[in-house]
């Protein structure tokens, strides 16, 4: 038995492939599925989702979102998502220092947009969880 896994952005469909177990970072610790998992909505923190195939390893570095699991099908929708292979640590650190430069000045304005800060919030988040991932995962 399998699993279908479809990581959803809001930009594209990321993954979508047939697995043999994912593990999922929820916001009450790591939830492991495999086939015949009971159905489940859980929301997800940023952190790592790992996913084995084939006896195949694979991580990938996801922002916050919600995931729900029926009937032998894991759906993720997440704000990001990228395999740590594909990860560039100076691409990520040059993200990192641009979003926390741009995070500071929309602070300092007078007139601070909410809606601004929390997507500069999660760039700089999201930068940072992909250092470590690529880190922990070479």
């Amino acid at each position: 038995m399998s699993i279908q896994l479809e990581i959803v952005t809001p930009e594209s469909v990321v993954y979508s492939e047939t697995v043999d177990s994912v593990v999922l970072p929820t916001a009450s610790g790591e939830v492991g599925i495999l086939p015949g998992h009971i159905p489940l909505i859980s929301e997800l923190k940023a952190g790592e989702l790992a996913v084995t195939k084939e006896g195949a390893l694979d991580l990938l570095a996801i922002d916050k979102g919600f995931a729900e699991v029926h009937a032998d099908h894991v759906s993720v929708l997440t704000e990001a998502a990228i395999d740590i292979d594909d990860i560039d640590l100076e691409s990520a650190e040059e993200a990192q220092r641009r979003a926390e430069e741009a995070l500071k000045r929309a602070r300092e304005e007078d007139d601070i947009n909410p809606d601004e800060i929390e997507q500069l919030e999660a760039k700089v988040r999201f930068a940072m969880l992909q250092q470590i991932a690529k880190k922990k995962g070479k």
